[in-house]
This record gives structure tokens, sequence and C-alpha cells, in this order.
């Protein structure tokens, strides 16, 4: 079951009105990137109070920096914008991590509601309180946690994204499935992007399951850790490639090809069956294209991993897979083990 603040579906855009319009608010900020700016804000707009103002980013990972979240201050600053303003953030994953971080630094903090417009911010990245940008080439390496007044999530957004977004989102799903849903996993792994005309069933499903694990764990001190599968090896392949000019690949097909090595790192510490290994890949395979990198560069793509945000020291600690559907953190990995793993996946 979903919480008050969080809304799918029909009901979601209604929702973002009533708060917009609440006497609390002095004045409302929408912001969003190029291309939300297009295609999204149609949508919304009639669901906006008047006065509000529009804050245009430009789009894409590479701009998910501190520098961006000056466009959003120095308007804030320039508008006089007080403690009571409101900032809806309407994007994908960049946008709803910028906007939020912003919101919250921003006089210590300030109200903010995501609107997230692509499948990977609908069942992940706008739910659960995590805000953040890159920094020095190192995903989320700054961020607060600070939770949102609401999550308004409107399926409709899905039929602006090409299929290769549409798969970039898949790979959370598939991700919360491996973690904590097997009959999930067994039910669905059939069935490609492609073939799914409905997505609000899959989103309240997903976005229920990782809301119950983060209300047990709201600061990540335990259990929330399960939520990064995929994402030490995923992270550090992303962040790789982001400085690679050219071959910079979505989050989404870097967790996908971290699922593969996490999961093959699992078999090898004797947590996963040999067929279950099996079906991960020929399920993920299936779905998304193998991310592409030479073997000479697994060392230093496994080099990344060492900020992962999980590490205890000169620790790596991992989320590993006891079989489909039951995660397991603070799995001690190595440097070596990563590279291991990245050459396995390269091989395959």
């Amino acid at each position: 079951m979903l919480n008050e603040t969080l809304f799918v579906g029909s009901e979601a855009l209604p929702e973002l009105a009533k708060i917009a319009v609440r006497p609390t608010i002095s004045q409302v900020i929408v912001l969003v990137d190029a291309n939300t700016a297009r295609q999204c804000m149609p949508l919304v707009a009639p669901y906006l109070p008047a006065g509000y103002r529009v804050v245009e980013i430009p789009a894409g990972e590479e701009y998910k920096t501190l520098l961006t979240c000056e466009t959003l201050w120095a308007d804030l600053t320039t508008h006089h914008a007080d403690r009571y303003s409101l900032v809806i953030n309407v994007g994908g994953g960049v946008v709803t991590d910028l906007g939020g971080f912003a919101a919250a630094l921003y006089k210590r903090g300030i109200g903010f509601v995501q609107v997230p417009t692509t499948l990977l911010a609908q069942v992940d990245a706008s739910v659960g309180g995590k805000t953040g940008v890159d920094f020095q080439g190192f995903k989320n390496q700054l961020g607060v946690f600070q939770q949102p007044l609401a999550v308004c999530i409107e399926p409709r957004f899905l039929q602006t994204l090409d299929p290769r977004q549409l798969k970039s989102g898949y790979a959370e799903v598939v991700k919360h499935w491996l973690i904590a849903d097997a009959e999930a996993f067994t039910r669905n792994r059939y069935i490609g992007v492609l073939g799914i005309d409905d997505w609000t069933p899959i989103i309240k499903e997903s976005v229920a399951l990782k809301q119950q694990i983060v209300e047990q764990d709201p600061l990540e001190s335990g259990l929330r850790k399960l939520l990064n599968f995929g994402h030490t090896v995923g992270h550090a392949l992303e962040s790789y490639l982001l400085q690679q000019p050219g071959r910079e690949i979505l989050h989404g097909e870097a967790v996908a090809a971290g699922m593969v090595c996490e999961a093959w790192l699992s078999y090898q510490k004797g947590l996963l069956q040999a067929e279950e290994l099996e079906q991960i890949e020929s399920f993920l395979f299936s779905v998304f294209e193998k991310v592409q990198f030479v073997g000479l560069e697994t060392e230093a793509i496994a080099e990344f991993a060492l900020q992962d945000k999980k590490n205890a020291g000169s620790t790596i600690n991992c989320t590993l897979l006891n079989g489909i559907g039951q995660g397991v953190y603070d799995q001690p990995v190595t440097l070596a083990e990563i590279a291991q793993a990245l050459q396995y996946y390269h091989r395959l």
C-alpha cells in the first residue's frame, strides 16, 4: 500500500494542484529540463496556480552538477523566494535528484514536490528522499536525505519516452524483483518492455516495495542498502563511461550490466545457484544490449567502486543475492573481484 504522500495514476496531477494552492505557499517554481519543458509541461500546466515560474536547465546527466544548481538558486534569490516557496520538479532522475537537492539546501530547506516523467524516476529516483548531484565524475557524490511533500506519478508521461529510456527504467523494476520478489521475477521474465501496455500496476507494485524498505530504514544504515543491488559495479561503469565523450550510457543500462556482474559475484561466493544466474542473465540480455568496453579497461572501471557510498573505510560493500528474491547487503568484495566480474560480463 502506498503512503499518503505518494500518488500514482489519474489522481496524481489533481493532488499536485491541491498542494500548489495551499495558503501557506508563497510562490511556486517549476524546475524542468529542455525535454520536459516541451513534452511534459503542457500536461502539468493546467494543474498549476496562476503566477508560477519556470526554471529550465539543460537535459542530460552531465548537467547534474553544483553549477546547474546555481541556476535554480540564482532564480530563487533574484525573486526573493522565502522558506514558504515550493519547488515542483518535473523531469527524470536528473531533475528530481538535482531539484530536491537544491531545494533542501536553499535557506536550509524549502518544500518540493516530485513529478517524475521517466520510468526510472517513477519507480526509483523520485521515491525515498534521496537527493544529490554528481561531483568530479562520481555519481551522486554530494547529496542529502530530504523527503518531498509529495510524489505525483502520472504514467501518461511514459508515452513521451523512446524504448531505450523505458528500458533504462525497467532495470530498476527488475532490481526490485531480484532483491525481494521472486514471484514477480518468475511471472514477468518472459515479458519484454514493449509487451507492456499499462505500466500503472507495475509502477504501483515497484514503488510499494521500495517504499516498504525505505520506511524501515530511511537513512540507509542497513536494510535500504538492498536497493543498491547492481549499483556498485553499475555506478562504477556509468561513471567511467561518463568521462569518455561519446560513450555515455543511461543509468538503467549501467545497472543492468551491474546486476549481471553482481549476480555472478553472488554465484562465485556460493549464494546463487548456477541455474538462477542463467535465468538472470538470459532475462537481462533479452531486454538490454550489452554495454561495450574493452577488457583492458576493467581495472580502471573497478577503481571507481572505491568511491561507492556503501563502503566502510577501504572495504567495498556490495549488495548480492542469496537466491532470486533475497538480497543481502554489506557483502565485502575486493577490487580484483569487481574487475573479474567485469571481465566475465565482457566475455559473455
